[in-house]
């Protein structure tokens, strides 16, 4: 993605399904085909998308939108449209659940992915990246920076808190009275993030996750 232009999104929701097992690859081949420049159509950014490393049957994926006043109306403009009516059952068949969202907003003015809505996916042609994403979640909603991850070779990407608006789309549920921070950081490789990871929980407490992350093909985070 390019941190050169675009925008910040105000809102981010960071969205964890529990797949049926063996069936990620699927779910990932028809969301790559079919939701990506369909959603941004709809006036959702798409972030990036990523197997879970130690969980084959998770996937993970961000999306933005400008505010909380125009996510409704994205959200309606896609689940309401043509391309989730005709490929919404394939979808829906490879989910156990799909209701893992956290809600976000930056930390402050400049921590956020900066964005760009139209900037064109990768094909899937090209060379698989080598790079590894962490996302570090703690939900004593305190963020602080985590220094391990540049002695590991790491770089902090975006900070997000927990957005405390009353979700304004329930049909598509997500996580409230969650009061989390987490940041996203990028490795160059497993080795290094893995590194990292050892290092981090040595010194967390149980209210710490992290995720590892690989980025899939047409991830604009790659």
């Amino acid at each position: 993605m390019s941190e050169a232009a675009g925008m910040q999104c105000a809102i981010v929701e960071l969205r964890q399904y529990t797949l049926h097992p063996g069936r990620r690859d699927e779910l990932i081949e028809l969301f790559e085909r079919e939701f990506l420049e369909s959603q941004e159509t709809a006036g959702i950014t798409l972030i990036g998308q990523f197997r879970v490393i130690d969980d084959a049957d998770r996937f993970v994926w961000l999306r933005g939108f400008t505010d909380m006043e125009s996510r409704p109306d994205a959200l309606a403009a896609f689940y309401g449209g043509p391309v989730w009516a005709v490929h919404r059952d394939a979808a829906n068949a490879t989910m156990v659940d799909s209701d893992n969202v956290l809600l976000l907003r930056p930390a402050n003015a400049s921590s956020g992915f900066v964005t760009s809505n139209g900037e064109p996916f990768p094909t899937g042609d090209e060379e698989p990246s080598e790079r590894v994403y962490i996302a570090g979640i703690s939900y004593s909603g305190e963020p602080s920076r985590d220094d391990a991850v540049e002695d590991f070779g790491g770089r902090i990407l975006a900070w997000y808190v927990s957005e405390q608006s009353p979700n304004n789309y329930p049909r598509l549920p997500v996580r409230e009275r969650v009061n989390a921070a987490v940041w996203f950081a990028v490795f160059p490789n497993v080795e290094k993030a893995e590194a990292c990871l050892a290092s981090l929980t040595l010194v967390r407490s149980n209210i710490f996750e992290a995720l590892r992350l690989i980025p899939t093909l047409r991830s604009r985070l790659r």
